[in-house]
């Protein structure tokens, strides 16, 4: 499994500055990926390239034993008089009826279930949101602040629980959270302010799973490495 991506430069029309200028990153190996930095400085970006949202790019993006690209985030929102069980259970191929069901509660969603849409906290509705993704086949899944609004517990519980179910697929995590992307993500691409160079840095992350434990030193030490690298 690869992706990689080989001098990708790209600025919105009318920008006088690009938003990426030679930018090369690849990634060979499932798991959690982190892309953080502050707003503004591409990560976005970044992700809707990939998943071929954005196409007015220089550069190539090359891939191996990857057929689909999903990009999931915060602000997507289903109609709101859609019944949310009803929805679910319309998206969910047969195959995946018991993989529904474990998400569904690890989710903490169940009461969820036979409300409206718009009836939902914004914790819930992100979270609805993230698992009709999780429901489908892909090779890739970007989660853009695809958890916004859910409680630090709950978030854990779920990406601890999505590492566990999903080994063999390539996850970028795009977040604000220094705290989680250090904790949880293999690697993290850190997204520098124009005029830095280079434009990013890759920090490896402490990639805890279910059932392990990390020191307090460790975690300490992999966040400053990604805030001196930002």
């Amino acid at each position: 499994m690869l992706l990689k991506l080989d001098n990708i430069s790209f600025k919105y029309p009318n920008a006088e500055t690009h938003v990426f200028e030679g930018l090369s990153h690849h990634i060979d190996e499932p798991g959690f990926h982190a892309l953080f930095g502050p707003s503004g400085v591409g990560k976005t970006s970044f992700a809707k390239i990939l998943c071929n949202e954005i196409k007015a790019f220089t550069g190539q993006i090359h891939t191996e034993d990857i057929e689909t690209i999903l990009y999931s985030y915060n602000l997507e929102r289903l109609p709101g008089w859609s019944n949310v069980g009803d929805h679910i259970a319309k998206i969910t191929p047969p195959s995946h009826v018991e993989k529904s069901e474990v998400l569904v509660e690890c989710f903490g969603i169940e009461k969820c279930l036979n409300r409206r849409f718009a009836e939902l906290s914004l914790g819930q509705q992100n979270r609805v949101n993230l698992l009709r993704y999780l429901l489908q086949d892909f090779n890739v899944l970007i989660m853009d602040e695809s958890l916004a609004n859910v409680d630090e517990l709950t978030r854990e519980k779920i990406i601890l629980k999505v590492k566990e179910m999903f080994p063999d697929i390539i996850f970028l995590y795009i977040s604000h959270n220094i705290v989680e992307v250090s904790k949880f993500c293999r690697q993290i691409l850190v997204f520098r302010s124009i005029p830095k160079n280079p434009q990013t840095l890759l920090v490896k992350g402490q990639d805890l799973a279910m059932g392990q434990t990390l020191t307090k030193k460790d975690h300490e030490l992999t966040m400053l490495e990604i805030m001196n690298a930002s």
